[in-house]
């Protein structure tokens, strides 16, 4: 079939599934060619391919809205909603999103890059269509591993409670990221081998209604065998006590029982949980037989061979870098502890895992959880290592203000992703952090230069005993500087002067350095001379060094690659005014307030201004004008 030629679902409506099963072939075949090139999220699509098509099929959307809680398995979608045309840009500048997009189509009816929101927008979808007194169905899709999610857990129970009229798709595939950890998972896995609960529900049901009725008795009799029947073949019926209609398991890669349990859940009144199990990269053997997670989200790949496309780059992944040297020192420190929300593999935890599987917690998608147990691990001086994107430490951000601040406990927070992450997009920039840390009191908030001021740090904070500390570090490699081979502590609060100047000072960190040095090369060609500071502390900031530039009333910029409002040029312009310096000439560039979307970071750094021209071009404003020097 023309994929590119479709625009939307409803030719569906008169396919046979023949017809249907050559359709999801022709879509993984796509998938695969589109996603070599482009990178993707491949392994979860491949896995949905019949689960979406079924959807798409029995149902009306956008009417039926259909909510991806995974939003990066959204792929099969997109085609059906006459998107495939779009492909060849996905995740690229101003090209198609990899994750539901509403300005994209009328049918993403939500936008998710975090797991484990879909049953709570489900749940306030499903009360505005009855407030409004609309007929509609209300179909989250979530995943087995997004069930670890509290909020999750708090809209099952909430759902359950209202007997809300929805469907909930639990697309089980025994795998998220990363292999699924948790009773509940294992509850799972004790119902995909018990199919034979609802066959033998029904044929008990037939059965008592065939019995004349004699009375409450006989009546309550029959009840209680049925949930002794229930008992008996599905061990922890955890979705029935919850209010839910359990349907399942059912072959999510066959459409004769999608399509036969959709019709079912249909006519049940309340909420129904139809499970469905899927194989997570069916289709594409390298998909198929992952067990480590590399082929949830990929870069470009040869097809023939699976082979990753790996792009040139000089240091190490700054993941690894950082977890390494926590085992390395953990070899010498058994009180060290790491902890990963379900990204052991995003994290490079994979050899701390195997060297210290004792030491090791992957404890799902549970950020908040990952927190509170680290400080709970810090209050019996253990020195806890919690390992987390920038972007999903806000979903922690309470705990890490009660539970681990506000006790001042010896939490070592490793803050990966920060900054511009490009292609994931504007759910996944780690940009704010520093703003919604730096006002935390206790808190040491740093960002090392390079890969080698990068290990130092790392022994610092383990060697730190005043409280919680946390280190930021971008995606992507480091720059293949020499490594030192002994590891040394660095100061708390200390900054480096990287270039000596004297009519005008940068103050910045971590990857925008390069950019400043740059600013300010060029800037000594035309006759400026321009300090840049590696303000490696972003709190506690060089109070000393700080107050000699600002004494010494030269113009100061700050750069970040993170929010302006809240963050380290905010904290400098505080600083300034507490210290009575009100003649101070400051200015500042980071990311301004809007969401980034998708793109490469270099197309990204460019849309914002957030370059070394710029820079040049603010200094000069803030500086008296000078003659180029011979």
């Amino acid at each position: 079939m023309d994929l590119l030629s479709i625009k939307d679902p409803s030719f569906l409506k008169s396919l046979s599934n023949e017809e249907l099963v050559e359709l999801s072939a022709d879509i993984r075949r796509f998938l695969v060619e589109k996603t070599s090139v482009t990178g993707g999220h491949i392994g979860p699509n491949l896995g949905v391919v019949e689960l979406t098509i079924a959807l798409h099929k029995e149902f009306d959307s956008p009417k039926d809205k259909i909510i991806w809680d995974v939003g990066h398995q959204s792929y099969v979608h997109k085609i059906l909603t006459g998107r495939a045309k779009d492909f060849d840009t996905l995740k690229k500048y101003k090209g198609l999103c990899g994750f539901p997009k509403m300005v994209e189509s009328e049918h993403d009816v939500w936008e998710t890059g975090h797991s484990s929101t879909s049953l709570s927008a489900a749940m306030g979808m499903a009360a505005a269509r009855d407030i409004k007194q609309e007929q509609s169905y209300i179909l989250p899709v979530i995943g087995d591993g997004a069930l670890t999610g509290g909020m999750a857990l708090e809209a099952l129970n909430h759902i359950g409670d209202e007997k809300k009229d929805m469907i909930v798709i639990l697309n089980d595939n025994e795998m998220s990221i990363a292999p699924n950890v948790g009773a509940l998972h294992s509850v799972l896995g004790r119902l995909r081998t018990d199919g034979k609960y609802n066959r033998a529900k029904d044929e008990l049901e037939w059965l008592l209604k065939k019995i004349p009725a004699v009375g409450g008795k006989l009546a309550a009799t029959a009840e209680r065998l049925k949930d002794s029947l229930k008992y008996a073949l599905v061990s922890g019926m955890f979705f029935e006590e919850l209010g839910f209609t359990y349907l399942g398991p059912v072959d999510g890669h066959n459409y004769e029982d999608l399509f036969e349990n959709f019709r079912y859940a249909k006519k049940i009144k309340g909420p129904v949980l139809l499970h469905v199990i899927t194989k997570k990269g069916k289709g594409y053997t390298p998909a198929e037989t992952d067990t480590t997670g590399n082929w949830h989200g990929t870069g470009p790949y040869k097809i023939e061979t699976g082979d990753f496309v790996k792009s040139h780059s000089n240091g190490p992944a700054w993941s690894s870098l950082v977890s390494e040297t926590v085992r390395r020192l953990a070899r010498q420190d058994e009180r060290i502890v790491a902890i990963t929300p379900a990204m052991p593999v995003g994290s490079k935890l994979e050899g701390f895992a195997s060297e210290f599987p004792e030491r090791f917690y992957d404890v799902g998608i549970a950020e908040q959880h990952a927190a509170t147990f680290a400080a709970g691990l810090a209050t019996q001086k253990m020195k806890p290592f919690l390992a987390i994107y920038s972007t999903f430490l806000q979903r922690a951000y309470d705990q890490v203000v009660h539970d681990i601040c506000r006790q001042n406990l010896n939490v070592f927070i490793g803050i990966d992703r920060a900054g511009l992450v490009g292609s994931d997009g504007e759910t996944h920039q780690g940009v704010f952090d520093i703003a919604f840390l730096r006002h935390v009191p206790n808190i040491v908030l740093m960002m090392p230069k390079d890969e080698n001021e990068g290990q130092h740090m790392v022994n610092t904070a383990i060697q730190y005993d005043d409280g919680p500390i946390a280190m930021r570090f971008p995606r992507g490699n480091g720059s293949g500087v020499p490594m030192d081979k002994e590891l040394k502590q660095i100061p708390i609060g200390s900054w480096e002067v990287l270039k000596e100047g004297s009519d005008a000072v940068i103050l910045t960190f971590g990857t925008t350095i390069p950019l400043a040095m740059k600013a300010a090369t060029q800037l000594e060609k035309e006759g400026y001379s321009v300090k840049v500071v590696n303000a490696r502390f972003i709190k506690p900031m060089d109070e000393n060094m700080l107050n000699a530039l600002l004494g010494s009333k030269v113009p100061i910029l700050t750069i970040e690659e993170a929010v302006l409002q809240g963050g380290f040029g905010s904290a400098v312009m505080e600083h300034a005014q507490e210290q009575g310096f009100y003649g101070a000439i400051i200015d500042r560039m980071g990311i301004p307030d809007y969401f980034i979307e998708h793109g490469s970071v270099d197309e990204l750094l460019e849309e914002i201004h957030l370059t070394a021209e710029a820079a040049v071009k603010k200094i000069k404003r803030m500086t008296p004008k000078k003659q180029k020097r011979a």
